[in-house]
């Protein structure tokens, strides 16, 4: 019976988590929280190990965020949007940032001819980043309106 490796875990094409922030506007205010978010699918993969198929269900097991110069943080969940949110930062200095998601995953595999689900000892990561943004600070100005 073949074995699922951790080295032919980690060469499995597992695709990185969804990135979402909000607000997604290619800006953000400086010193105001801004959300992040992604999705806690599994994903269904196939292989071959020794010439014999294998099914392979990989499952996000923790979320680590990095808001730019900050110390990133890890989650069990993948966050939630607006009103729900529990994944959020305020960016503190002005300019281009971006929000990285590195994703550890767990798997488990069945070998072909084989109805028995077996776990693969050690995890796999995978990272996404955000497209860059600007950090902006705005100012009011009040105006005299007669």
């Amino acid at each position: 019976m073949p074995t699922l490796t951790l080295e032919d875990f980690r060469r499995l094409p597992i695709a990185p988590s969804s990135l979402t922030m909000q607000p997604d506007r290619g800006w953000v205010l400086v010193n105001k929280e801004t959300i992040a978010y992604s999705d806690d699918d599994e994903q269904t993969l196939r292989t071959e190990v020794l010439g014999v198929g294998v099914d392979v269900v990989v499952k996000p097991e923790s979320f680590t965020w990095s808001f730019g110069g900050g110390k990133p943080f890890t989650t069990k969940g993948p966050g939630h949007p607006y009103p729900e949110q529990d994944v959020a930062r305020a960016f503190t200095d002005l300019g281009k940032a971006t929000i990285t998601l590195t994703t550890t995953w767990s798997g488990r595999y069945r070998v072909d001819g084989n109805a028995r689900w077996r776990d693969v000892a050690g995890t796999a990561t995978t990272t996404s980043t955000s497209p860059a943004f600007e950090v902006v600070e705005r100012r009011s100005i009040l105006v005299d309106g007669g």
